[in-house]
């Protein structure tokens, strides 16, 4: 198929463009290689390379054509937009959306909010705080403990982190109010399982899907992303211990 350079650029523009927001929002990195492939393969560019770590993506139509990269700086999780991209992917393989028509759904995908208000999450992250001490047999009467803190420990996380980008800090700082809650709720009598409410309450930091997709692309062979993303779920974890610790040395 014979494309001018117009539309060789704009191939690789939507190309990173859907690896770009796949990766962003929590997809594993054999899947935002294996989109951008098929994408590309769908308006002609049948030999294109992609190559994806968690911090960066490179692109090219083919093995003797300059790559170019897209920079990932800011990771979250949205696995709603991960869906939207790969819905557009598929109708762009069968044909259903052409080049321009992708285009615009990926800038829409890209504009579009978060689908959960954070009031919302956090009344989630409090409530899933809760379900998960009872999950860890845990009684009735430490229910309410583990959703206060819980939803403090997720909201100190996510607000921590507007102001100081350093994820390291605003977990660490998060598990140690954690502690210090459920700690001040056991001994002023409003609380019995100290243990199960702090194993409830820092659930919601636990990064497993970020653990779940490193273990896929470890599989998949990816293993210098495989590998990264572990030791990003090991720092997350150290500073869930951490914070925790320290709580117990000052209390």
């Amino acid at each position: 198929m014979n494309r001018n350079q117009e539309d060789t650029e704009l191939i690789v523009e939507i190309c990173l463009l859907a690896g770009k927001l796949m990766l962003q929002n929590g997809a594993e990195t054999y899947r935002v290689e294996d989109t951008m492939t098929r994408m590309a393969a769908a308006f002609g560019a049948e030999n294109a390379q992609s190559y994806v770590t968690p911090t960066g993506i490179w692109f090219s139509q083919g093995e003797k054509e300059p790559a170019k990269m897209a920079r990932i700086s800011v990771r979250s999780t949205d696995l709603r937009k991960v869906t939207l991209v790969n819905s557009i992917s598929r109708q762009a393989a069968n044909g259903e959306l052409d080049i321009l028509q992708v285009q615009d759904r990926l800038r829409e995908v890209e504009a579009s909010k978060v689908a959960y208000s954070p009031w919302l999450q956090l009344l989630a992250a409090a409530l899933s705080s809760g379900c998960f001490l009872m999950m860890f047999q845990g009684v009735w009467q430490d229910f309410i403990p583990a959703m206060v803190a819980g939803g403090v420990g997720f909201a100190a996380s996510v607000l921590v982190h507007r102001f100081v980008p350093l994820k390291f800090f605003s977990e660490l700082l998060a598990a140690f109010l954690i502690g210090v809650i459920a700690t001040l709720f056991v001994r002023y009598g409003h609380g019995q399982q100290i243990d199960k409410i702090i194993v409830g309450s820092v659930m919601p930091l636990v990064p497993g899907l970020l653990i779940t997709n490193a273990v896929r692309d470890l599989m998949a062979g990816h293993l210098v992303s495989g590998l990264s993303k572990g030791a990003e779920a090991f720092l997350t974890a150290f500073a869930i211990g951490t914070g925790i610790a320290m709580a117990y040395t000052f209390l």
